[in-house]
C-alpha cells in the first residue's frame, strides 16, 4: 500500500465524517457480543443498511465473548469502529462485487479489562437489543463462580449479571427488559440462552423476583441465520485492494450476497429493528421449523450428498463438483426430483430456495473444500438425507436412485483402514488416491472390520451392505429391513467399484 494510511475517521470524506460524528452521538440501542467475521458481515452490515436509509438512529456497543478476541477489539478501537466489507458472488447468474465501509459501532468495550463499563451498559435506558454470535461452543452452560468485580468467562454468565444490573438499576421495571437475538447455530438458541441465564441465577442465589423478571419482561427469540462470510480475502487480494483504495484495513472482510435471517417473533418488532423495512431478507415468523427444515434438507442435504461422491471422484471443492458435467447434473436432479418432493413445504417456494442454493454453490469467490464438509458424514447423512428416504419408505415408494446412490457412495467412502502409524483412518478414491476420514473412532473401527472381513472371507457385497445397514447405532434404526434398499445399494456399490468416477 503506497500511502501507508490506515482506515479510521481521519481519512473519510466530509460526508462520511459527518455520518461517523452522528453515529457517535446516537443512543446505544444494541449490545453486540461478538467481534468476528460472521456477525460483522451479517448483522452489522444489516444495521448499516438500516442507517443508510434513515430507518434506525441507534448505535451498537460491541464486545468480545472471549479473551482471545482482544486483538480485534483493539483494532476496532484503532479504526474508530470502522471496517471494509466486500460483498461478492453471483446474483441471478451475474457476478457482483460491492465494497462499503461499515460504520455502526458507537462504543467498543473489552469486558475483561473494562468489566464495570460492560455492566454499566445495563443502566442505559436506550438499550433494547442484545445480539450475539459466540459459536456453538459459546452458548453453553459451564459451572462458574461469580466474584464481585471480576469478569465472567462464559457468554451466558455475562448476560446473567448484565440483566441483574439492569434489574437493580430500574427496580425491576416491566418496560426495561431486553430482546435477545442469538445468532449461534443451535436449534432453539433463544430458549437455550434463557435457560442458561436462569441456571446461573440459581447457582449465584440471585433473588426469585429477578428470575421472574427475566422470564416475564425479557424476550429470548429463537433465530436462524444463513450467510457465508468468507472473512479476510488473503494477503494478495487485500494488498491489491489497499493499493486501489489508498488505505489499509486490518479488519477487511468478504461475504456472499445471499443472506437470510428468520426470527421467531411478531412482525411488529420490525418497528423497533426495521430490517424488513430496509429491504433485507429477514422474516419475523411464528415458527422457525420450515426455515430450518428446508436448510437442513436442501442446502445441508445436498452438501452431504455431494461430499463423499465428490471425494471418491477426486474432486476437491463444491464449485468444482457443481461445474462437473455429470456430478453437477446429479446434484441438481437429486434436489429437484428427490429431496424437494419429500418436503412438506410449498413446492414453488422450495424451487426458488433451491435455485438460490445452487447459485451459492457456484460462487466463484468461495472455495468450500469437500474435505471440510465431510467430517462426521454418517451423522450428517442421518439428519440431512435419511428423513427424505424415510418419506418414500412410508409412502410405500422405492427409494429414488440418486438418494440410493448417495448412500452407496457413503458406505464406499467409509471403506477405510487405519494407517501403520495408527494416526488415522484412510480410504482410497476410485482412481486409487488416498483420503483421510474424520469421524468417531468406534465408528471407523466398525467400518474397517466389516470391509476387511468382506475381503478376507470373500463375503458378498449384498451381505456386507446388509451388515452395515443393520447397525442401529449408525442409523437409529435397522435399514436392512427396508424392502429392496440393501439390494439397490449393493447394485450401486458394485457398479461404483468398477468405475473411476460417477
Amino acid at each position: 500500500m503506497l500511502s501507508g494510511l490506515k482506515l479510521n475517521g481521519t481519512i473519510l470524506d466530509e460526508e462520511a465524517k459527518q455520518q461517523l460524528k452522528k453515529l457517535q452521538g446516537d443512543p446505544i440501542r444494541i449490545l453486540q457480543i461478538g467481534e468476528g467475521n460472521f456477525i460483522r458481515g451479517f448483522f452489522d452490515w444489516m444495521i448499516s443498511e438500516c442507517r443508510k436509509q434513515g430507518l434506525f438512529d441507534g448505535s451498537i456497543a460491541v464486545t468480545q465473548p472471549r479473551p482471545s478476541g482482544k486483538t480485534k477489539i483493539e483494532e476496532l478501537r484503532e479504526q474508530d469502529g470502522l471496517f471494509s466489507l466486500i460483498i461478492r458472488g453471483l446474483v441471478k447468474g451475474e457476478p457482483v462485487e460491492n465494497k462499503e465501509i461499515i460504520n455502526v459501532f458507537g462504543k467498543v468495550i473489552d469486558p475483561y479489562t473494562e468489566w464495570d463499563a460492560f455492566l454499566s451498559l445495563a443502566e442505559n435506558e436506550s438499550l433494547q437489543f442484545v445480539v450475539s454470535n459466540t459459536t456453538e461452543a459459546g452458548l453453553v452452560y459451564r459451572e462458574e463462580s461469580y466474584v464481585e468485580g471480576q469478569p465472567l468467562l462464559s457468554f451466558p454468565g455475562k448476560i446473567t449479571m448484565l440483566l441483574y444490573r439492569r434489574y437493580l438499576a430500574f427496580n425491576g421495571a416491566s418496560d426495561r427488559g431486553l430482546i435477545f437475538l442469538p445468532c449461534e447455530l443451535i436449534e432453539r438458541n433463544g430458549d437455550v440462552l434463557r435457560d442458561c441465564v436462569l441456571r446461573y441465577a440459581g447457582d449465584w442465589e440471585l433473588p426469585d423476583e429477578f428470575k421472574s423478571w427475566v422470564m416475564s419482561h425479557n424476550r429470548f427469540l429463537n433465530s436462524l441465520v444463513d450467510r457465508i462470510v468468507t472473512g479476510h480475502p488473503g494477503e494478495v487480494q487485500a494488498g491489491a485492494w489497499f493499493e486501489e483504495w489508498g488505505y489499509g484495513d486490518k479488519l477487511v472482510s468478504t461475504a456472499e450476497p445471499y443472506h437470510l435471517w428468520a426470527i421467531e417473533g411478531e412482525p411488529e418488532l420490525d418497528n423497533l429493528l426495521p430490517l424488513r423495512k430496509a429491504g433485507l431478507n429477514v422474516h419475523w415468523v411464528e415458527d422457525l421449523k420450515p426455515y430450518q427444515l428446508r436448510k437442513v434438507r436442501i442446502l445441508n442435504g445436498a452438501h452431504t450428498l455431494m461430499t463423499t461422491i465428490g471425494i471418491l471422484s477426486d474432486l476437491e471443492h463444491v464449485r468444482e463438483l457443481m461445474e462437473h458435467d455429470e456430478l453437477g447434473t446429479f446434484i441438481r436432479d437429486a434436489i429437484e426430483e428427490e429431496i424437494i418432493p419429500a418436503l412438506p413445504l410449498p413446492l414453488d417456494e422450495m424451487k426458488i430456495y433451491a435455485d438460490s442454493v445452487i447459485e451459492r454453490y457456484l460462487n466463484p469467490y468461495i472455495v468450500h473444500r469437500l474435505s471440510d464438509i465431510a467430517m462426521n458424514s454418517i451423522s450428517k447423512f442421518r439428519v440431512r438425507l435419511l428423513p427424505s428416504m424415510i418419506h418414500y419408505r412410508d409412502q410405500g415408494i422405492p427409494i429414488p436412485s440418486r438418494l440410493t446412490r448417495g448412500l452407496a457412495g457413503l458406505l464406499r467412502y467409509y471403506k477405510v483402514k487405519q494407517n501403520e502409524q495408527g494416526e488415522g483412518y484412510y480410504g482410497t478414491t476410485f482412481r486409487g488416491s488416498s483420503y483421510m476420514v474424520r469421524d468417531e473412532i468406534v465408528l471407523l473401527k466398525l467400518f474397517e472390520t466389516v470391509w476387511s472381513e468382506k475381503e478376507a472371507k470373500g463375503i458378498g457385497m449384498l451381505e456386507t451392505v446388509k451388515r452395515l445397514l443393520a447397525n442401529v447405532d449408525l442409523w437409529g434404526q435397522d435399514l436392512s429391513q427396508w424392502d429392496g434398499l440393501a439390494e439397490a445399494v449393493s447394485i450401486q456399490l458394485t457398479e461404483l467399484e468398477t468405475r473411476e468416477s460417477l
